[in-house]
């Protein structure tokens, strides 16, 4: 359920509210913008099944709330939200954010120099892994805590916000000191006691959509960050596994449209995974932003043959600097801006 509050409600009838919704044993999450404030109760519908908050001072509307998910819901805030990383806006009215860098960090050379590029090429945001999760425990797993200050020594030269993932809850407080967005992975996005973490951690989060997850499926994962405390919260389509063999998945830019029609949540599209063939990335980076991405995520990487992990779906610098002017046409042309 969500209570809507009248524009000129005042704080002591927003405090009544919430102790009414918490005299029946329920959670109340408040949400304000710019011209009111809506309260979503949260908790079993048999708690408040009946009960009445419409005539209660200061209440605009109570609108009943059938949807599973409750916090995620374009409902819930009736605008779209804007998550901020370090001073870099995604969602709402803001500039597409281009988030760069390569899938693993290899050594301190190599992600310093790629973070200079992508700083260069018109990246907000620098993406790396330090820890690597492999369909194969031979292939290489990432530097893990060296990685991470590798990635933190490349966002002090160069400015740029730093996300990375996190695989396991154990290495949540390591990764919480070096990193500004956690990542969840499309492999752990219904590991639930690992979103429960990162839930209760003051870094945003970055959530992929599972291999073979609906979207609903990713909105309820999405619920369980935001259902810990945790409002920061970017929706990532990256591909899903189809009949389609041509490419390595198949990048659901319908995915952008229904996430936004069905939550508040800024979406970002991550075009190298969603192909993994690098000649089609620039394509569907183009696709992705008319299709109404908040960001796009691609890997880059300055010297992808001899990369330990992804080369063959790395873009090089030089098409990333022909790619930038493209994607900001596209952006500038349903009016945004990169």
């Amino acid at each position: 359920m969500i209570i809507i509050a009248q524009p000129s409600a005042t704080e002591e009838q927003i405090e009544q509210i919430v102790a009414r919704v918490q005299e029946f044993g329920l959670e109340a999450q408040i949400t304000r913008d710019e011209s009111r404030v809506i309260v979503g109760v949260i908790g079993p519908e048999q708690l408040f099944r009946g009960q009445s908050f419409a005539g209660m001072p200061g209440v605009e509307a109570v609108v009943p709330d059938v949807r599973p998910y409750k916090l995620a819901s374009y409902e819930a805030r009736g605008a779209a939200s804007t998550v901020e990383i370090c001073g870099v806006s995604i969602g709402g009215d803001s500039a597409v954010a281009l988030i760069c860098g390569p899938c693993s960090v290899e050594s301190r050379e190599q992600i310093l120099s790629i973070a200079r590029i992508v700083k260069d090429a018109g990246a907000r945001l620098l993406r790396g892994g330090a820890f690597k999760p492999r369909t194969s425990p031979y292939s290489f797993q990432g530097l893990r805590e060296e990685g991470l200050r590798f990635l933190a020594e490349a966002r002090n030269e160069t400015g740029l916000p730093v996300i990375t993932e996190i695989m396991d809850a154990r290495d949540l407080p390591v990764v919480e000191r070096y990193a500004d967005c956690l990542q969840i992975g499309a492999r752990n996005m219904h590991n639930f006691s690992l979103l429960k973490e990162v839930g209760r951690s003051h870094l945003p989060v970055l959530l992929k959509r599972g291999f073979s997850a609906t979207l609903d499926e990713l909105i309820m994962s999405a619920e369980y960050v935001l259902s810990e405390g945790n409002p920061n919260v970017l929706l990532c389509e990256r591909g899903i596994r189809t009949f389609e063999s041509a490419t390595r998945y198949t990048l659901d830019l319908s995915a952008v449209p229904i996430l936004k029609m069905k939550t508040h949540l800024p979406v970002v599209v991550d075009p190298t995974h969603g192909v993994g063939l690098r000649a089609f990335v620039p394509q569907m980076s183009l696709a992705a932003i008319a299709a109404g991405a908040d960001a796009i995520m691609l890997e880059v990487h300055n010297s992808p043959d001899a990369a330990k992990s992804d080369g063959e779906q790395a873009l090089v610098p030089e098409t990333l600097s022909k790619l930038f002017p493209r994607l900001r046409a596209v952006a500038n042309a349903i009016g945004r801006d990169l």
